[in-house]
């Protein structure tokens, strides 16, 4: 290759990781908001038929995209066992997680979520050679510090209080799955574009919620949901879902997957700034200050050269 052409594919890499982190930071925005508008459906509807209905919705969403705006070819993949594997580990997330919010309180499963990305770092590592690397590791574990001390509202007090309770456990085991689920991501990757991945993979955990929640969809009077339940399921479903489903798998080709799953870290700051906004109150100098410990782990961990 000429070294003009060399340029040029080094530039064009560039550019994609940049978009890749800039598909990052959507997706925690994007995420951040579900939690406001996912607590206005608690009174009306389950946690678990209100996934299964949005991951439907998502994946018909995405389906019409890839395969109707996008012209995508609409044929099988080859293994289809890989988005089984990976939606089903989507699947676990998703209803452990919301099984352990009605056992704990959310700050107790937002500490949990903190582990998620050391725990991508190390799953990366055996499942497709990731070296993370020390600096990595300082990044991830400083932004970890600052995503906890938001979480605990700068509450010293808070923090040690603490407990490992049923609830937690659960959601651990949630978190594992995803922590195993984002580099598997790169792992089964064949080739396919983000839009197909992205919709296979939605429509194999649609498949596994569903036959988990056979009963309580069924005991659901869905006839009679007011009408902003509708609203916020169609906001999971495109937002926090269909795109950040193709965020992830965009960025998850272009990006170490601790680097991907570090994102999530920002959650807590734009939730912080989603309510501020919306009038629920500013948070104090103390969880700002955390929330900017993450930011700067955060960014660090972007700058630093990718290991391969």
């Amino acid at each position: 290759m000429s070294v003009a052409g060399a340029s040029i594919e080094s530039t064009d890499a560039k550019r994609q990781r940049v978009l890749s982190h800039l598909a990052m930071l959507l997706f925690a925005a994007l995420i951040a908001g579900s939690f406001t508008f996912g607590a206005l459906t608690v009174p009306y509807i389950h946690a678990v038929p209100l996934n299964a209905l949005r991951f439907v919705m998502a994946a018909l969403l995405m389906g019409a995209f890839a395969f109707g705006v996008a012209r995508q070819t609409f044929a099988l993949p080859p293994a289809p066992w890989r988005f089984g594997i990976n939606g089903f580990l989507t699947a676990v997330y998703f209803v452990t997680m919301f099984i352990a919010l009605t056992m704990t309180q959310p700050v107790a499963t937002s500490a949990v979520y903190t582990l998620v990305p050391l725990m991508t770092a190390v799953t990366a590592y055996f499942i497709v050679g990731q070296r993370s690397g020390f600096a990595v590791l300082v990044s991830l574990l400083l932004a970890g510090l600052g995503a906890i001390w938001v979480i605990f509202r700068g509450d010293i007090d808070a923090l040690l209080r603490f407990d490992i309770g049923q609830g937690e456990l659960i959601y651990f085991v949630g978190c594992v799955a995803y922590a195993i689920y984002t580099p598997l991501l790169r792992r089964f990757n064949r080739g396919e574009s983000a839009l197909v991945l992205s919709f296979w993979t939605m429509v194999a955990t649609a498949v596994w919620i569903v036959v988990y929640g056979v009963p309580e969809i069924l005991a659901t009077d869905w006839l009679h949901l007011p009408a902003l339940v509708w609203w916020v399921v169609l906001y999971l479903a495109i937002g926090p879902t269909a795109v950040c489903f193709f965020l992830i798998q965009f960025a998850s080709a272009r990006l170490p997957a601790a680097k991907v799953i570090a994102y999530g870290y920002l959650v807590p700051a734009f939730v912080i700034v989603f309510e501020g906004l919306a009038g629920h109150g500013w948070a104090s100098l103390s969880v700002a200050a955390g929330a900017a410990i993450t930011v700067l782990g955060l960014v660090v961990l972007a700058l630093l050269k990718e290991r391969h």
